[in-house]
C-alpha cells in the first residue's frame, strides 16, 4: 500500500490510498478527505513530549531511588545526565535514516527500543543498570523528536513552522505540569518503579497514535546514501550555512539552561527547601506554566513581528532574569517563593526563544529536512546534557550549580545570537550585491 500526503490547507488534506498486485494492475483507489490538522499536532507534540515526558516524571522519584537502589541522588543524577547523552547520540543515527526509509518505520523501530528500555528501567536493580537502561531509552526516544520536527518542515510552510512550533510547545510544556504531580503521586503511592509502568503505557498509546493517526510525509528514497563519507558531508554542509548554526547553537545553549534547572531542580526544591514529592510536583507544574503562556503568546507576536525580532528580545530578559537570579543566590538573599518566580520568567523566555530557533535554523532545509532535524537536536540535547552533567558534578549543597549554570547559558546564548546575526546580515548583503551585479550586467 501506498499513501500519498497531499496538502489542500491548514486544516485539511487528502490521503489517497492505492492497492496494487501483479503487473502494476490497480484493483482500489479509495480518496479519503478529513480534517485532520488537530489530530496531526497532537501526535506530532506527544512525539516531541516524549523526551520530557521521561524526564519530569521520575524527577520527585530521586531520594526513594537513591533509598533502594543504596547510593547517593547524586548518583541518580547521572541517569538523567546519560538520558540526555542517549537523546543527543541518537539523532545522528535517525536523521539519515528517516530520509532514507521515509519518516515512519525508523520511528517505530526507535518507540520499539523505547519500549523495552522502559521495561529495564522498571526492572534496574542497581543505579547502573538504571543509567544503562536510561541510555538505551533516550536513544528510542529520541527518534520520535527528531521524526516530529522533520515532519513540520515536510508539512507546512516556512511561514507556519514557527507557529506550529509554537503550538508543538504548548503539548509539551503540558507534560511538565502533569509529569512530576503524577510521578510524585504514583511514587508515593506504589514506588518509583510504576511510574516506568505508565511510561510504558504512554509509549504503546503513542504507537497506536502513529499507526492510526500519522500520515507518511515523505516517501522511502533509495538513493540516499548511508555511506558513513555521505552522511557527514551532509551534516556538515547543514552546519556551516550561518542560518543553522547561528540559531541552532543559540536555542540550544539557552535549551541548556533549561536542562540545568530540571537537573537541579530536585536537590534545590527538596533538599535545600525540604518540600515533598507533590509539592515538589505542583512547583513543577507552576514553573511550567510560563513556558507554555510564553509559547502561546509567541503565536499572537507573530502576527506583527518576526521572529528574528522575537528571539532577540527575549533572549536578552532572559540573560537578565539569569543574572539577577545568580546575584541573589550568590548574596544568600534568595528564598523558596523568590526562586519560584525567578525560575517562572526565566523559564518563560524559553517559550518564546524554543519556537522561533527551531523554525529559523530549519528554513533552509526543506530538502533535507530530516539531517537538519537530527543535527538540531542533538547539538540541542548534547548541551543539556553537558549543562545537566555540571550541575550534578558541582553539586554542593546550595542552589549556585543551578542557577550559575542558568545564568551562563543564558548570556552565552544572547552573545552567540549576537555574533551570528552579524554574520547572516554580512552574507546577506554581499549575496544581494552580488545578485545586483548580476542584474546590471545582463542588462548591458
Amino acid at each position: 500500500m501506498l499513501n500519498n500526503l497531499i496538502k489542500l490547507n491548514n486544516k485539511n488534506f487528502i490521503i489517497v490510498e492505492f492497492i496494487f498486485i501483479r503487473n502494476n494492475f490497480l484493483i482500489l483507489c479509495r480518496v479519503k478527505k478529513t480534517n485532520t490538522k488537530f489530530y496531526l499536532i497532537l501526535i506530532l507534540g506527544l512525539l516531541t513530549a516524549i523526551g520530557p515526558l521521561s524526564i519530569d516524571m521520575y524527577l520527585p522519584a530521586f531520594p526513594e531511588i537513591a533509598d533502594e537502589l543504596n547510593t547517593s541522588i547524586a548518583q541518580v543524577m547521572l541517569s538523567l545526565s546519560s538520558f540526555f547523552i542517549g537523546i543527543s547520540a541518537g539523532q545522528f543515527i535517525y536523521g539519515p535514516l528517516l530520509e532514507r526509509y521515509g519518516r515512519k518505520k525508523p520511528l517505530y523501530a526507535g518507540l520499539c527500543i523505547y519500549l523495552l528500555a522502559s521495561i529495564g528501567c522498571a526492572m534496574a536493580g542497581s543505579v547502573n543498570s538504571l543509567i544503562l537502561f536510561r541510555l538505551l531509552q533516550a536513544l528510542g526516544g529520541c527518534a520520535g523528536m527528531v521524526a516530529s520536527r522533520a515532519i513540520v518542515r515536510d508539512i507546512f510552510s516556512v511561514e507556519e513552522n514557527a507557529k506550529i512550533f509554537s503550538t508543538l510547545m504548548l503539548v509539551v510544556a503540558v507534560s511538565p505540569i502533569i509529569a512530576p504531580t503524577l510521578g510524585g503521586y504514583i511514587t508515593a503511592a506504589w514506588g518509583w518503579r510504576y511510574v516506568f509502568g505508565v511510561l510504558i503505557l504512554v509509549n504503546l498509546l503513542i504507537m497506536a497514535g502513529v499507526y492510526f493517526l500519522l500520515p507518511e510525509s515523505k516517501k522511502p528514497d533509495p538513493h540516499f546514501s548511508l555511506a558513513p563519507n555521505a552522511i557527514i558531508k551532509s551534516f556538515l554542509s547543514i552546519i556551516r550555512h550561518p542560518q543553522f548554526y547561528t540559531y541552532a547553537l543559540m536555542g540550544a545553549i539557552a535549551y541548556g539552561g533549561l536542562s540545568a534547572y530540571v537537573s537541579g531542580s530536585p536537590n534545590v526544591f527538596m533538599e535545600l527547601f525540604k518540600v515533598n514529592e507533590k509539592q515538589y510536583g505542583w512547583i513543577f507544574a507552576f514553573i511550567s506554566i510560563g513556558i507554555i503562556s510564553a509559547s502561546q503568546l509567541n503565536t499572537l507576536l507573530l502576527k506583527r513581528h518576526r521572529s528574528e525580532q522575537i528571539i532577540k528580545v527575549a533572549s536578552f530578559c532572559q540573560s537578565s532574569i539569569g543574572l539577577i537570579a545568580l546575584l541573589l543566590t550568590y548574596l544568600q538573599w534568595s528564598n523558596l517563593y523568590l526562586t519560584i518566580f525567578l525560575i517562572f520568567l526565566f523559564l518563560g523566555c524559553q517559550g518564546l526563544i524554543f519556537p522561533n530557533a527551531s523554525a529559523l535554523s530549519l528554513a533552509p532545509f526543506g530538502h533535507n529536512a530530516g539531517n537538519a532535524s537530527a543535527l538540531l537536536g542533538a547539538i540541542q540535547m548534547g548541551i543539556g546534557a553537558g549543562a545537566s552533567a555540571l550541575v550534578s558534578v558541582l553539586q554542593n549543597g546550595t542552589a549556585l550549580p543551578m542557577s550559575g549554570m542558568m545564568a551562563l547559558c543564558a548570556v552565552t546564548a544572547f552573545a552567540m545570537l549576537l555574533f551570528g546575526r552579524k554574520i547572516i546580515v554580512k552574507r546577506t548583503s554581499r549575496k544581494a550585491v552580488a545578485e545586483e551585479d548580476v542584474d546590471m550586467i545582463s542588462t548591458l
